[in-house]
């Protein structure tokens, strides 16, 4: 019988963030504290740990050895941001993208993804049409990642790490994944998606855990 994990998510407690809902907040069991209680916390009670734009990423440097003994334990890490200090295991630098025109945020599904099914690549690329604001650079994937989203060149945009730790790391080039609700568009498919995906690979490591 599949088991719910418990999500801890850091807060940057940044004002773009403030008062934002996430897609699913009434089934996701999500504990949301303050990013520099990190330090001080026991990690043992949660299972998958949510870490977005704006976070605090020298002070996670400084705690680099909680979060790489959280995925040791068989657990989940999710990152949306741009990394420039090497606090997750196997995730290179963000890398800007070099933009000549509109058709350079283009993006493509390189493996099919119980996360980004059904969305339509248009949405994702576009914001009243605007493009850039789903991802504006990537990060080198490790080897053997499973590179979901990527630009038309191949740079990889979102990915899963299953091979640096003993745990699952996710990682996305841009804004916080489980925010996409509320525009009316197949975006919306997003949160409730990567919630599901993140339930999926708990009770698989979960599994392999009891094995």
């Amino acid at each position: 019988m599949s088991e719910t994990p418990r999500m801890l998510e850091l807060s940057p407690g940044h004002a773009f963030g403030q008062g934002q809902q996430m897609a699913g907040d009434n089934y996701i069991d999500r504990t949301l504290v303050d990013q520099y209680e990190l330090s001080d916390m026991d990690l043992q009670e949660y299972d998958v740990l949510l870490l977005t734009d704006f976070i605090d990423q020298e002070y996670l440097y400084k705690n680099k050895q909680k979060i790489e003994s959280f995925l040791d334990a068989g657990n989940i890490v999710i990152f949306c941001g741009h990394l420039f200090r090497q606090w997750l295991p196997g995730c290179g630098p963000f890398m800007p993208k070099r933009i000549h025109s509109h058709r350079d945020y283009y993006v493509r599904v390189t493996a099919p993804n119980s996360i980004f099914a059904g969305v339509e690549i248009k949405d994702m690329v576009y914001n009243k049409g605007v493009a850039g604001f789903f991802a504006r650079g990537y990060h080198p994937a490790p080897k053997g990642a499973q590179v979901l989203l990527a630009f038309e060149d191949g740079k990889p945009i979102t990915y899963i790490d299953r091979n640096s730790t003993k745990g699952t790391i996710l990682v996305h080039a841009g804004r916080n994944l489980f925010q996409y609700n509320g525009q009316n568009k197949t975006t919306d498919r997003i949160g409730p998606q990567i919630w599901q995906w993140a339930v999926s690979e708990f009770n698989q490591l979960k599994g392999e855990k009891a094995q």
